[in-house]
């Protein structure tokens, strides 16, 4: 029998409207980034160019994501959203025509990246804090577990997509119908009813990005889960470059079979989210730090695969320990702090959560031009977990100074 409580978000209009095109803007992000990880390596073969692209598309978040956050708590969430879908799509569109007409160039790609990057870094913050806008703060937490089943839904159908698209027409397809695909959004979001949204007014925290920055420092609660977070996205989360290569590299496969990885790792990053939802009590913070600790094992373990078929079958299990981590780790910041200044920690959240891709990505592609993509697998499954087994011995001996943190907090 299934459980309503993991899916009371639902009861929310506005969410139930917008939930289905998120479904959609996420299958067609999906889809794009495979066809512009094959488009690269299509155009120049290269591990390093590959890292360089993907730290473009995500260095706009180490400048724009606190500033997007301070947006967040003073200005319309939804027209902020109007603008980021718009500058999306049209970009996307633009490279999709060029890579049709047969006259894309790789510095067509590092523009797109870039652009694209911008408007994501501008976006993330203020979808994210949307949300509590959408159900309000007592189902907030449901409803980042489905927001992640959501997003995940898009990375099992997206890259598989993606992958036959690209072998029967090429990559450009798959830039054009994530265009559409914000058109689709857009749309959704004229359809809100602003009277259903939860706005929340809580103590007066100022309206500086340092306020963020100050509040963070003061809980070592969240202090200590970002830094889990960082980690884990930083030198875990590198799934795109990981794929690409040992899919092409190792195992000499084609298209299909790479966006195949991404489908198999949608499988389990779906089944960790969908369990999240029902799991109240693992958005603790030793929690999440266990989770990553496991998640940094199971990547040295998958550096260790000897063909496709076996590297196939141990993705889902990295991707279900890797969501349900942080998923939780999402959910307790934003439940966490003061509503008034929830954009701008979220924002900070994002910067961490994003903002080691622009350092990490051309790292990971250097390295694995040096010394293979398996050892470079093994180093960043190893950093993640030392880290995170670090951080959660920190919290379990500070645990009483964080419970006094928090009890002062709430007062």
């Amino acid at each position: 029998m299934s459980n309503p409580k993991a899916w009371r978000a639902f009861k929310h209009r506005n969410y139930r409207l917008l939930y289905p095109a998120s479904a959609m803007s996420n299958i067609g992000t999906w889809a794009q980034r495979v066809a512009q990880d094959w488009l690269v390596l299509e155009l120049t073969g290269s591990a390093q160019i590959l890292g360089i692209v993907t730290g473009l598309q995500f260095a706009p978040t180490l400048f724009l994501s606190l500033w997007a956050g301070s947006l967040a708590d003073k200005f319309d969430k939804r027209k902020l959203l109007y603008i980021t879908n718009f500058g999306a799509g049209i970009v996307s569109a633009w490279l999709g025509l060029l890579i049709v007409s047969g006259s894309v160039e790789i510095w067509h790609v590092y523009v797109a990246a870039l652009s694209l990057g911008v408007f994501s870094a501008l976006d993330a913050p203020v979808r994210t804090s949307f949300t509590s806008e959408l159900v309000g703060r007592t189902d907030l937490p449901n409803a980042v577990s489905l927001n992640s089943a959501n997003f995940n839904v898009g990375r099992l159908v997206g890259p598989a997509m993606s992958g036959f698209l690209i072998l029967l027409f090429g990559t450009g397809p798959s830039f054009l119908i994530n265009s559409f695909s914000y058109v689709v959004m857009i749309v959704t979001l004229t359809m809100i009813n602003a009277d259903e949204l939860h706005t929340q007014k809580g103590a007066e925290l100022g309206t500086k990005i340092r306020d963020a920055l100050v509040y963070i420092r003061s809980r070592l609660d969240l202090t200590l889960v970002m830094l889990t977070v960082f980690f884990s996205a930083t030198f875990g989360l590198n799934y795109q470059i990981f794929n690409a290569l040992m899919a092409t590299q190792e195992f000499n496969k084609g298209p299909a079979e790479f966006g195949g990885l991404g489908t198999f790792l949608a499988i389990g990053s779906l089944s960790g989210a969908l369990i999240a939802a029902r799991l109240e009590s693992w958005r603790v913070p030793r929690r999440i730090m266990a989770g990553a600790t496991i998640f940094g094992l199971t990547l040295v373990v998958l550096s260790y695969a000897p063909n496709y078929l076996v590297y196939s079958m141990l993705l889902p299990f990295g991707g279900a320990i890797a969501l349900m981590s942080l998923v939780s780790a999402n959910s307790y910041v934003q439940t966490s702090v003061d509503p008034n200044i929830r954009g701008r920690v979220m924002g900070v959240y994002l910067l961490i959560f994003m903002g080691g891709t622009p350092i990490g990505s051309p790292m990971i592609g250097f390295l694995a031009g040096e010394i293979g993509i398996r050892a470079t697998i093994t180093v960043c499954g190893a950093l993640t977990a030392i880290a995170a087994a670090t951080l959660f011995w920190v919290y379990t001996v500070k645990r009483g100074a964080i419970a006094e943190q928090k009890s002062r907090m709430a007062r």
